[in-house]
């Protein structure tokens, strides 16, 4: 068949309406970003606005470039991307900078990358690979979870280790979800439901393992009044910020809790708040179902995917969106704890932003390519 034929079908299988709910929501964060980052006594165009626009556009461009290629050639390449992801993770005590008692990013002149969020992506095409190679008829048996295990810990540990509770959590939730989606047999249910009862009497001697801050964010997400002013603050004055908007908003650029500035980490982890202070009820349940519209359209990619290794790669690039939007709105909603995530491709962040967009990339890719092979 001529290559200009097979350009064309991979043409007409683009999935456009994947691809414009993601830059929607991608251009609802750029100005929701704008608006938190605005001085009303000095009206100019942050920094951080910018550069919120530029990686937006290169993420668009990485989403792109992720379809030029066959998807199926990167089972050969995912060790190596995996080792790499691990490198730069083992990389960060000596090279990277530390921000906010966090050492996560790692300086490259103008610009910082977190080697974090391109590990997630990393870990899911290693998983896909050996889910792909290894399908017992009978689904995984408890044993079969051993490689998986193996290959998720070390770069979940690592980001432990920055310390990153969330990021840390996203990579056991990814890996899970990706787990479930390859299969499990009855017995291997039975020992998981066993051990979640047998692991609620083993909460004390957990609790005793906890950091200071760690279980105090416990408490705190139990009763944010214990301390209003410390680490009950944030959630605190996320649910006002929230809450005045109403249902209809304040209004864009008018919201009192950013400008005043007391709404904390305004344009990364609570900018949802941000937002619906500003467009109110009405508005977040607009953003709410652009999210639910990228996860149900991306589900449909699954589903229809040629092969197993396209369809669990799609299901983790899912997997890792719905939990780190989830867990988001969850924190800033006061419904779980405070764990520093971000809302995807709506917060400000570089690394984040073009590795989540790259990711949904190989999601079009896949879709593409359903009728080739």
């Amino acid at each position: 068949m001529p290559r200009w034929m097979i350009d064309r079908r991979l043409l007409s299988h683009f999935d456009v309406l994947l691809l414009a709910t993601m830059v929607s929501i991608v251009a609802l964060g750029g100005v929701t970003v704008y608006s938190a980052t605005f001085d009303p006594a000095h009206p100019t165009v942050h920094s951080f606005a910018w550069k919120q626009a530029m990686w937006g556009s290169a993420g668009l461009l990485a989403a792109l470039l992720m379809c030029s290629f066959d998807y199926r050639k990167l089972e050969a390449w995912a060790p190596l991307a995996y080792a790499a992801g691990l490198l730069l993770l083992l990389s960060l005590p000596f090279i990277g900078t530390t921000v906010s008692g966090s050492r996560r990013w790692i300086s490259l002149g103008p610009v910082s990358i977190q080697p974090s969020e391109m590990g997630k992506l990393a870990l899911i095409v290693m998983l896909a690979r050996h889910f792909h190679r290894h399908d017992p008829p009978e689904g995984l048996e408890p044993r079969d979870l051993l490689v998986p295990a193996l290959l998720t810990l070390p770069p979940a540990l690592l980001v432990l280790k920055q310390p990153d509770l969330g990021t840390a959590g996203i990579f056991m939730l990814v890996a899970a979800s990706m787990t479930v989606l390859a299969g499990l047999s009855r017995r291997t249910w039975l020992l998981i439901l066993a051990a979640a009862l047998l692991a609620i009497p083993a909460w004390p001697m957990l609790r005793s393992h906890l950091k200071p801050y760690q279980l105090k964010r416990i408490e705190t997400f139990l009763d944010p009044a214990q301390d209003p002013l410390g680490s009950g603050y944030h959630v605190i004055q996320s649910k006002i910020a929230i809450g005045s908007g109403g249902l209809r908003g304040k209004g864009y650029l008018h919201g009192t809790q950013n400008q005043l500035d007391f709404l904390p980490e305004q344009h990364t982890d609570f900018i949802f708040s941000v937002y619906s202070e500003e467009w109110g009820f009405l508005g977040a349940i607009v953003l709410v179902s652009l999210y639910l519209a990228l996860v149900f359209r991306g589900l449909v990619v699954v589903g229809r995917a040629k092969d197993r290794f396209g369809a669990l790669i799609a299901f983790g690039v899912l997997a890792n969106v719905f939990w780190q939007a989830v867990i988001n709105l969850g924190m800033t909603t006061g419904m779980l704890p405070v764990v520093g995530i971000t809302l995807p491709f709506f917060s400000y962040g570089g690394s984040s932003l073009v590795t989540l967009m790259a990711g949904l990339g190989l999601v079009l890719n896949i879709s593409m390519r359903r009728h080739l092979f």
